[in-house]
This record gives structure tokens, C-alpha cells and sequence, in this order.
């Protein structure tokens, strides 16, 4: 390996390739859009090859690329686990950094967590939620241990593994108040808000192809969002709104009562949750203990 390429370099070209823009990289990295350019600009000259096209649309890989970055993000991981392994004093000692997706985060995770903790209590735990595209890129790059919540896109998949948990459907749900809740085909949605997820989320595609399949198109009167906090503060509080969302995220809210699950067939969106991780790496002691947890705790609900 070449001693000029840092980890600086890699980082800031997972960050760029994984999100598709320079701006969007430099402020995962906390740094400058000039600042993260002249890194990649570093990277390709010790590379000798141009591994990113620029364009007005944003960036994309060249096929060289394409082929570093899978090798780029494997060697970051590995070192970073690596360095993890061997520190033996202070609380990072025992550490686990799990990402959670929202439909996991208000449903499963919290008791798996409490569990863990309470068990390991010198092992400090962190949780980070935010979206499927995201977390993936994190994991891969190393900066988590693990990401637990719905199967992606192939290609966000890549150098990762997945243990399923269980399987969950995509619902729409309204507050009690709403005309929405006597609905019972999708077409009939378009007269109302749409809270729609947003093209990174991993119910995306499938919510699309069900559109697709019943000749619906796609909803002009729509949010896209996947914040769970948002949704459900419009949806409760506004009757002409629906939200489309993983049923984990408001499996409460419909018990409690504070939403309606319409009675629309989602059948079609049933998909995979589990466990993602990398697949060319051993997982700590950690990362094994902690998921052989998540699949217990999901054996006990069926």
C-alpha cells in the first residue's frame, strides 16, 4: 500500500462516494466542502486514476471507483476494529455503537438495550438512529458495530451481511378523526396529505412498486420524511393527512389507540428486519452478545 494514502483519504471518499455529493460528505466529516475536495483531489493523484466524475448533478464512481471503494471501506473497517480490539483501559474498553433504523428504535431496541446494559454494565453502549442509507455507510466504514432494522437495496447491501429477525409490513395509518380511516384502496389516498418516505429509506421501493402494480401514480400532495417524530406529531394532530410507515415505528400508537391502521392490503410490502454487519470481519465479543440477544428477545414474541 502506498504510505501517502491516509486514513483522511479513505474516509472522505467513502463519505463522498456513499452520499453522492461533497456537501453532504463534508458535513458527516465536519469539514469544509474545499477542505474534503482537496482530499479527493490528494487521493486520486497518489492513485494516478479519477475515481469520482464531478457534474452539476453531483458526483458519481468511475468503474476504478467503484472497485477501491469496496476495498477502501473494508481495509477502514478492519483497522478500526482492530484498534478497538486491542485498548484495554477506560470505558472504551467495552463499547458497542448499534444504528437503528426508526421501525426498531421505538419497538424492539429499547428492551434489548435495557437488557444488555444490565447484564454488561462495563460495556458502554451508544444508539444511533437515522436512515437505512446512512447507518449502512457508517457500518461499513467502521464508525458502527452494528445496524439493526429492514433488509435494503442490494446495493446498499454490499460488504455487509443480515440475519433476519422477523418480518414486518408497511402500513398507513391516520388519527381516529380522519375520513382517511374508511379507505380501502390506495387510489383513494390522493385526496388526502401523503407522508411518503423519502427515496433513501428502505420502504421506498417496495411502497413504489405497490403503486405501481395498482396503476396508482405517484401522490402530488405529499411529504416525504422519515422522521418518526414528524409523522406522528401531523398525523395525530392533522385528520387529513396519512402516513405511510414500517408498522414497528407505530405499533404503539395504533395499541394506544392515538392512530388507525387503514384497511388497505400491504401484503406486498412485507419485508426482512435483522441484523446488518460486516461481512469480511469476526464481530466483537460485544456485537455476537448483543445480537444473539435481539434473536432471543424476537424467538419469545412469536
Amino acid at each position: 500500500m502506498d504510505r501517502r494514502i491516509k486514513f483522511r483519504h479513505l474516509d472522505a471518499f467513502s463519505a463522498i462516494a456513499r452520499s453522492g455529493s461533497f456537501k453532504a460528505a463534508a458535513e458527516q466529516l465536519n469539514l469544509t466542502q474545499p477542505a474534503i475536495s482537496k482530499t479527493l483531489k490528494e487521493l486520486e493523484d497518489i492513485l494516478g486514476v479519477i475515481v469520482m466524475k464531478r457534474s452539476r448533478s453531483g458526483v458519481s464512481l468511475t468503474p476504478e471507483g467503484e472497485v477501491f471503494l469496496q476495498f477502501a471501506e473494508q481495509s477502514t473497517a478492519a483497522l478500526r476494529h482492530g484498534l478497538r480490539s486491542i485498548q484495554s483501559t477506560g470505558i472504551a474498553a467495552g463499547q458497542l455503537k448499534v444504528g437503528a433504523l426508526p421501525s426498531v428504535a421505538s419497538s424492539l431496541l429499547p428492551q434489548a438495550a435495557v437488557v444488555f446494559t444490565q447484564k454488561n454494565p462495563d460495556t458502554l453502549m451508544e444508539i444511533h438512529e437515522g436512515p437505512h442509507h446512512d447507518l449502512t455507510a457508517r457500518l461499513r466504514s467502521g464508525g458502527l458495530d452494528l445496524v439493526v432494522g429492514r433488509l435494503g437495496r442490494p446495493d446498499t447491501m454490499v460488504g455487509l451481511s443480515f440475519q433476519q429477525l422477523y418480518s414486518e409490513e408497511v402500513v398507513v395509518v391516520a388519527s381516529p378523526e380522519s375520513p382517511a380511516i374508511k379507505v380501502v384502496d390506495f387510489g383513494e389516498l390522493a385526496s388526502f396529505r401523503v407522508l411518503y418516505p423519502p427515496k433513501d429509506s428502505a420502504i421506498r421501493p417496495l411502497v413504489a412498486r405497490l403503486l405501481i402494480a395498482q396503476g396508482v401514480p405517484l401522490f402530488e400532495n405529499r411529504i416525504e420524511t422519515a422522521s418518526p417524530a414528524f409523522g406522528r406529531a401531523v398525523t395525530v394532530t392533522d385528520a387529513n393527512t396519512v402516513w405511510i410507515i414500517s408498522k414497528g415505528v407505530v405499533a404503539d400508537d395504533i395499541a394506544q389507540g392515538r392512530l388507525v391502521s387503514l384497511n388497505i392490503d400491504m401484503a406486498r410490502t412485507l419485508g426482512a428486519v435483522g441484523i446488518m454487519s460486516r461481512s469480511e470481519e469476526v464481530p466483537s465479543v460485544a456485537a455476537r452478545t448483543f445480537s444473539k440477544l435481539l434473536s432471543d428477545l424476537c424467538l419469545r414474541r412469536e
